[in-house]
């Protein structure tokens, strides 16, 4: 199943994508994409509903993120091994884990806005999962049964506050538009061979990202195990996995996001995102990050 959120930011509606590739509307079967939704029960529910019975939704919906309610937003660095050459650092004994804010995350062609003092703004195309079955402990041949589906996320960083304000690297992570997810949460019996995905990103039209899945450490079912001996990861908690070489710090010269950027990435069977680049808005601060979204009235930069 292809799952999405669809509507204005703050007020989206469950939904999926159907054979056809027609949006239908969930609301009748599940109140969100989120929590108990996404448990293996949840998605059975969903799996029974009659797709061409559901109401279509409304063709030039606005996407949201494929997952709300996130309460656990986890990140994994450097787990490809041809993008930690790439940055001249060795290949890690154990993941790398950070958190970025939940608070963070838009929709997959909402706009990303710049921080405030902001200085080396990077993109990262990566394969995120999202938490089914609460997972404890899971052991790795049991992984997968604890995983709702698969989904595109730009792990957008600020490298300055990552590598250069000392401490950790969730100082770059978490800043607000900072984890663009979708278009889709793609269930596991229709996302391929998790080891084989094709991932990509493209610059103002131009490719800078070229990656493979076959390339990542540690893959999907061991970052599972591995994350859930240290802390419980609920449904709807979201990994996201790293990302292949081409990133824009790795480039010489480094080349970094400025306003009027457009970001274009996509991953093989789990659709396409797009994301204009915005300059930083004080207003923000007060209103949250989907201000410019919802209506007031914020200029674009």
């Amino acid at each position: 199943m292809k799952l999405v959120r669809f509507g204005e930011a703050g007020a989206e509606r469950p939904g999926l994508i159907d054979a056809s590739g027609t949006l239908r509307d969930l609301s009748a079967v599940v109140p969100d994409i989120a929590g108990d939704a996404l448990t293996a029960r949840g998605l059975e529910r969903i799996r029974a509903a009659n797709a061409s019975g559901l109401p279509e939704g409304p063709a030039e919906a606005r996407l949201g993120p494929c997952v709300g309610g996130v309460r656990n937003f986890v990140g994994v660095g450097l787990n490809y091994a041809d993008h930690a050459a790439e940055t001249g650092l060795r290949i890690p004994r154990e993941p790398i884990l950070f958190n970025k804010a939940p608070n963070c995350i838009v929709g997959p062609n909402d706009d990303v806005m710049l921080p405030k003092a902001h200085q080396k703004v990077d993109w990262e195309v990566e394969i995120a999962f999202v938490v089914g079955d609460r997972a404890s402990n899971v052991a790795e041949e049991d992984a997968l049964g604890h995983i709702a589906g698969v989904c595109i996320c730009n792990d957008v960083t600020e490298r300055h506050f990552q590598t250069e304000r000392s401490g950790q690297w969730t100082k770059g992570k978490g800043c607000p538009t900072f984890g663009p997810l979708g278009p889709w949460l793609v269930t596991l019996d229709e996302a391929g061979d998790l080891d084989a995905l094709d991932m990509h990103l493209d610059l103002n039209g131009r490719r800078m990202q070229t990656g493979t899945t076959s390339t990542m450490i540690f893959k999907i079912p061991y970052l599972l195990s591995y994350i859930s001996t240290f802390m419980t990861l609920d449904p709807g908690d979201v990994v996201t996995t790293g990302t292949p070489p081409g990133v824009g710090m790795a480039m010489d010269p480094p080349v970094f996001l400025k306003a009027g950027d457009v970001m274009r990435l996509g991953v093989t069977g789990l659709g396409e995102q797009e994301q204009t680049v915005i300059g930083h808005r004080a207003a923000e601060d007060s209103r949250g990050s989907n201000a410019y979204r919802s209506g007031f009235d914020i200029p674009r930069s």
